[in-house]
Order: C-alpha cells, then sequence, then structure tokens
C-alpha cells in the first residue's frame, strides 16, 4: 500500500484563516490564505491520501471540514476552543466529508512543550488570535512563517513517534480496514477488530471470584470487595511485612526508599506475569462480553507470540489489540464497554496475585520488595530458588497463567511507581519520573537524571556529572501556562508566550518563574522550578552554557531526589 502524507496546521482568527500543508517526501509546501475555493479543489486532489496534524482528530480537520460546508472557521473554532464541544458535534453535514486524519498527539503534551523537549524554538507568535480585524500583510507573513514552524515540528515529533503510525497500519493491513480508520484511536480500532456491538446491562457489581484462587490467611481482602461497592473504596493492609492497597483500580505495595544490592547467596527475582490482563479475560472468559467472537482475541493473542518469537514486527500492532481491551470496558462510549468484566478482571488479578504472595511467605528468607499490578519482586536465598521455583509452577499450573523470571543484582525503589534495578545482564530496568529512559520528546531536567542514574550504577558523584556537562539542552525544565491560568510572570513582567524554557540562574537579578490566574492575582510560582531562573525559547543547540547557570542548583535536587530512593549521599 503505497501511502502519501500529508500534514497540515490551520490559524483561525475573527476575520481570516490559514494552512499550510506540507509532503515531505515531495518537499511541497502548499499555503491557502482565506480561499475556500483553492482549499476545495487541494482537497479533492488529495482526499484519498492521509492527512497528518498535531491534535488533528479533535481541531484541525473539523476546521477543514467547516471551509469545505462553506460555515464559518471561526464560528467551529470557538465552539472546539471556546465553548469545549467536540468538533464532530457542529453539523452532520461533517460525517460527509471523508478525512483520513492521523492524528500525532498521543500523550497530554503540547506541541510547543515538545518543540522544548526537542531544544527547538518555542517562540509564539506576536499575533494575537484575539485580533477582531482583518489582519494587517505583515501579520499574515508572521502568521504563516508561525505555521510552516508547527507543521515542520510535526513531522519531526512524527518521525519520532513512526513506530506508532507503522502500528495502526499494520492493524489496518493486517485485519484489511479502510484506510480511514487511520483516524481511529487504537481503542476504537480494537474495539471493530473484535466486531464489538454496544448492549445495555445492569450488572456493574455483581462480582464473582475465580475458582482457581487459593487464598486462606488473606481472605478477609476477598471479603473487602465483597462489602465494598464503590470506586473512591480503598483497602491498606499488611501483606508480607510490606503495607499494600487493594481498590477497584489495582493493587500495589512497596518498601519506600529502599536499596539492595545481592550479596553473595542472595537472589532478587522481578517475578512477572506475562500479558496479564489478556491472560485473564482469555482463561477465565472475562472479555467485554460485547465481543462477537471472543475466540477471535485468543487467536489474537497467539498470533503475537508466535510473531514475537520470530521478531517480526506485525507483533506491534497485535499487542495494540491485546493491551486496548481493559481499558475500553469502562469506555461507555465504545462498544466494548462492560464495567463489570473490567471490575472482575481488575479485582480477580490482584487476587491472584496475592494468592501467590501468601504461598510464597511459607520461604523462609523471603521478603518481599514490592507487588504492582502485574507482578512482584522478591528477594530469596539462593537456597531456597528451587521451594520457590515449585510455588510458582504449583501456581501457574492451577491458574493457567505464565511467570516470567528476571534476576536483578541491585535495586534503588523510592516507591511502586518509582525505581530502577540492574539486571544479571546489565541492563537497565528504569520507572518513573525521575529516573526514567530519556527521550527526544521527553527531556526535561535531563542532567538531573543523568547523574542520579550514573550516581546508583556507576558510582559517579553527581557534582561530577553536572559540573562536566557541556550541552545546555541537559539542563532545561520546561513549563507550560494551562487553560487554568491567565499569563506568565518572570523578574516583574507578565508575559504573552504559553510554553517557557527555563534554567537555574546565579544572577541575582533573576526571579523565580510563575503564573496568575486573573489581574492581580497571587504569582504562583511553577513547581520544580528554582528561585532565581532564566528563560531560553530559542533554539539551544550547539549554544555554549552561559556563566550565570547556576549548577549547584541542580546537584541539589539530584541529591534531594536520591535520598528518596533509599541512596545514603
Amino acid at each position: 500500500m503505497n501511502i502519501i502524507l500529508n500534514f497540515y496546521d490551520f490559524e483561525v482568527f475573527s476575520n481570516n484563516w490559514l494552512v499550510v500543508i506540507i509532503n515531505p517526501a515531495t518537499h511541497e509546501q502548499t499555503v491557502i490564505i482565506d480561499d475556500p475555493d483553492k482549499l476545495k479543489t487541494y482537497y479533492e486532489e488529495h482526499k484519498k491520501e492521509v492527512w497528518i496534524g498535531y491534535n488533528s482528530r479533535h481541531y484541525d480537520q473539523y476546521i477543514l471540514k467547516a471551509i469545505l460546508c462553506d460555515f464559518d472557521p471561526k464560528e467551529v473554532n470557538d465552539y472546539i476552543i471556546v465553548q469545549g464541544n467536540g468538533g464532530w458535534q457542529f453539523s452532520n453535514l461533517f460525517n460527509k466529508i471523508k478525512v483520513n486524519n492521523y492524528d500525532v498527539m498521543s500523550t497530554m503534551h503540547g506541541l510547543k512543550q515538545l518543540e522544548g523537549f526537542m531544544g527547538n524554538n518555542i517562540k509564539e507568535s506576536g499575533v494575537s488570535f484575539d485580533i477582531d480585524r482583518p489582519l494587517t500583510q505583515e501579520e499574515i507573513e508572521e502568521t504563516v512563517q508561525y505555521c510552516i514552524h508547527d507543521v515542520e515540528q510535526t513531522i519531526e515529533v512524527f518521525i519520532r513517534r513512526k513506530d506508532e503510525f507503522d502500528a495502526v497500519m499494520g492493524l489496518i493491513k493486517a485485519f484489511q480496514l479502510p484506510l480511514s480508520s487511520i483516524g481511529k484511536t487504537k481503542a476504537q480500532l480494537s474495539a471493530r477488530i473484535l466486531e464489538a456491538s454496544k448492549q445495555e446491562r445492569n450488572d456493574e457489581w455483581e462480582i464473582e471470584f475465580v475458582d482457581t484462587l487459593d487464598i486462606q490467611k488473606y481472605g478477609y481482602v476477598i471479603d473487602w470487595f465483597l462489602s465494598h461497592k464503590t470506586y473512591k473504596d480503598k483497602l491498606t493492609t499488611i501483606v508480607s511485612g510490606v503495607e499494600h492497597t487493594f481498590a477497584w483500580g489495582g493493587l500495589h505495595g512497596a518498601r519506600e526508599k529502599y536499596h539492595h544490592k545481592c550479596k553473595a547467596g542472595e537472589i532478587i527475582l522481578h517475578v512477572d506475569v506475562s500479558s496479564f490482563y489478556p491472560a485473564i479475560m482469555i482463561e477465565y472468559d472475562l472479555l467485554s462480553r460485547n465481543v462477537k467472537d471472543p475466540k477471535k482475541y485468543r487467536d489474537i493473542r497467539d498470533l503475537r507470540l508466535k510473531y514475537k518469537a520470530e521478531k517480526n514486527p506485525l507483533a506491534a500492532p497485535y499487542k495494540i489489540v491485546l493491551n486496548s481491551t481493559y481499558g475500553i470496558c469502562k469506555d461507555k462510549y465504545s462498544p466494548m464497554y462492560d464495567p463489570r468484566q473490567a471490575n472482575m478482571i481488575c479485582i480477580n488479578g490482584q487476587l491472584l496475585l496475592l494468592d501467590l504472595l501468601e504461598h510464597l511467605e511459607q520461604i523462609r528468607s523471603y521478603k518481599l520488595i514490592q507487588s504492582n499490578t502485574d507482578g512482584l519482586i522478591i528477594l530469596i536465598n539462593e537456597s531456597d530458588f528451587a521451594l520457590t521455583d515449585d510455588i510458582c509452577y504449583e501456581w501457574e499450573h492451577r491458574t493457567h497463567m505464565e511467570l516470567g523470571f528476571d534476576y536483578i543484582t541491585e535495586i534503588w525503589q523510592k516507591d511502586v511507581n518509582d525505581y530502577i534495578f540492574v539486571e544479571e545482564s546489565g541492563a537497565l530496568e528504569r520507572k518513573g519520573a525521575y529516573v526514567k529512559e530519556l527521550n527526544d520528546l521527553d527531556y526535561d531536567l535531563a542532567i538531573v537524571n543523568i547523574a542520579m542514574v550514573k550516581y546508583m550504577t556507576e558510582h559517579v558523584p553527581v557534582e561530577v556529572t553536572i559540573n562536566a556537562c557541556q550541552d545546555l539542552r541537559d539542563f532545561q525544565k520546561i513549563v507550560k501556562v494551562s487553560s487554568k491560568y491567565k499569563k506568565a510572570w518572570h523578574n516583574g513582567e507578565y508575559l504573552n508566550d504559553k510554553t517557557f524554557r527555563v534554567f537555574a540562574s546565579k544572577d541575582s537579578s533573576d526571579t523565580y518563574i510563575g503564573r496568575i490566574k486573573e489581574e492581580g492575582a497571587t504569582v504562583e510560582k511553577f513547581a520544580n522550578t528554582p528561585d532565581k531562573c532564566f528563560i531560553d525559547n530559542g533554539s539551544i543547540h550547539g549554544k555554549s552554557i552561559p556563566s550565570k547557570l547556576d549548577r549547584q542548583w541542580y546537584i541539589d535536587l539530584a541529591t534531594v531526589r536520591l535520598r528518596q530512593y533509599g541512596v545514603d549521599v
């Protein structure tokens, strides 16, 4: 299938509109300003191709459709942005205009934030969207350049997220879906592939427990689920010497500020349940009851395992279907909506892990480090491995689940959602905002992350790493003024931009960066930013580090965060 990609972005004002469209393969750039006929001609020539934008699922495609339907794009803009409506609600005529729209936006970050992470220019246009007169020629030219920049940045983001696009295209090809399906979310695609049809039910709280459970000591947890029927309820209790929380959204428990390096004769095991929720759905018939043929889901799982073993790239699109089905059981707008099944999956998943925890307690040396949704990390003596393996095998055989073992040599843990450990192979497993794997689209306070990981895994003092770094981008902190706030404030002035790249400063004349909800309101400091900072919203690639950068602020922050992982700095 030869797919032609068009990247596009609309800008809409009270009396003007414009769109920039770029085909990166041919380097063709099209700019259309206040010319509906020209846009209609372009659409007719390219409507069978793929149109790609950032947040285009919710905004740009409806501006396109509005102009094609001869509506005022400003009216549709305000209907979406100001009034907070879905663009599809504006007119039934929109359903008749087919756009193969793909949205690059897959996180809650705005495009400017991602541009900031990449180190690119994030200065915003000086042309206000509140202008209530026709734009001057100079204002139009500035807006065109701004729009071209945004389309080029969307292409950069797309390149870094191309695996997601390829996976969606893989689904479309594998299941012979029309190209228009590319505009669907992964959850919507999964529901379509599984041929789900929505049904009305009133049994959300009619919970049953799987018949393979063998829980004695912690039987009171089962009783708790039977007697608590609201999603806000939580049970906090001690399991295997660690405080745990059981709730309608999942199980977690962990030793906080914990660090351990394996000594001679010790083993740290990461015991992971393979594809836990999909396995529960298949083995206990807990897939959404709206699915036409549940066997299709099992076949998709089996085929995905085959492709994964063969290192076939088709494994990725099949994984989308497997991992989307649980969440959409709680989406009341989805054909898969079946909250009882979702509750059954979540609760029985917690109880199956509790079952395993209870049985592991018979091991004399057993120490639980953490429990999470689909696995455990435990410490045992090497001499107890055979018994541990036997207990896990019995649990697998009885519950029809499958466990995997990873051997850990050292672990640092802030809490259940924030940890880093070294596997026997030397590979690092990282989770949490402070130590996660860095990438171009998530690059915030990178030097602190790098320094912490180097200290924990290579014993390099944080001040050595931070003082040696010569890449200004590594020190950036990206902040954004959300829709709840009116403006940003810095060095005694209110700022018109919404996104900022800030750095810790030694200059006594610099202030913190804050935001206000309304004129005259108290300025609220952005979280995790220094008391003194400077701003650089231009491209910082290749820029030298100014002498006023306060490296000590980053050293202190890394030290504080390391202590939260049980590290004695």
